[in-house]
């Protein structure tokens, strides 16, 4: 049995997980989804760190996922404990030194994003155009305010941990579009990302499929773990 555990993006909570959690439980695996201190403005990526460390307590056997901005946390909590898979879910892949609101313009996010035809101020287009509507709704009257201070401090680390890392891209993401993030992904973690079909949100959008590509990523790293050499 693993624990995963379950990390949200910026204005979010762990609402966002709960589908993907009950498919989860439902293989017999463990399952921790915190709310981080996004609406607090003297939180910064520690205490978001000690949120996801504390959800965490003893357990073991474990398979970090992260979805967008929870992608600068989720290296941090692999520096602080010792975990055997880290996924980034359409993940923002920081590097060292970097602050979360420089991000967009160092990637060149910016003209990616200003490249599409949907209106960039509608969240049901933008996030969860492939969501249910009545679960869109809920997910977006559950989203919470953004605090700014964890994007204006440096991504601490020296280098990116010494963990095995997936990254699974949305074919369709509106917020991160597939082609400029492939992109992204090869030059900043020089590994060539696994593909989804969907938007920004496949843990409501597609959570059994999800599941999967979590179950098989976990599968193939225990094989290979367990293998001699």
């Amino acid at each position: 049995m693993a624990t995963y555990a379950l990390i949200h993006g910026a204005g979010d909570s762990a609402f966002y997980w709960h589908l993907l959690a009950a498919e989860l439980r439902e293989r017999g695996h463990e399952v921790v989804a915190m709310d981080l201190p996004c609406d607090d403005e003297s939180a910064g990526l520690s205490e978001y760190t000690d949120a996801v460390v504390e959800a965490i307590g003893d357990r073991t056997e474990l398979v970090v996922v992260a979805q967008s901005f929870g992608a600068f946390t989720a290296p941090l909590v692999c520096a602080r404990v010792p975990v055997g898979l880290m996924v980034l879910v359409a993940g923002m892949v920081p590097l060292p030194g970097e602050r979360g609101e420089d991000w967009p313009a160092n990637t060149g996010f910016e003209q990616a994003a200003g490249e599409q035809e949907h209106d960039a101020g509608d969240e049901i287009a933008v996030f969860y155009h492939d969501v249910p509507p009545p679960l869109a709704a809920e997910a977006l009257s559950r989203g919470r305010d953004q605090a700014e201070a964890p994007g204006l401090e440096p991504w601490p680390l020296d280098a990116w941990p010494d963990v095995p890392t997936r990254y699974l891209l949305c074919r369709d993401d509106r917020l991160f579009p597939a082609e400029w993030m492939r992109e992204v992904v090869r030059e900043l973690l020089g590994i060539d990302p696994d593909e989804i079909d969907g938007g920004h949100c496949p843990a409501l959008s597609r959570p059994r499929e999800l599941a999967e590509r979590l179950e098989a990523y976990r599968a193939e790293r225990e094989a290979s773990a367990g293998s001699p050499g």
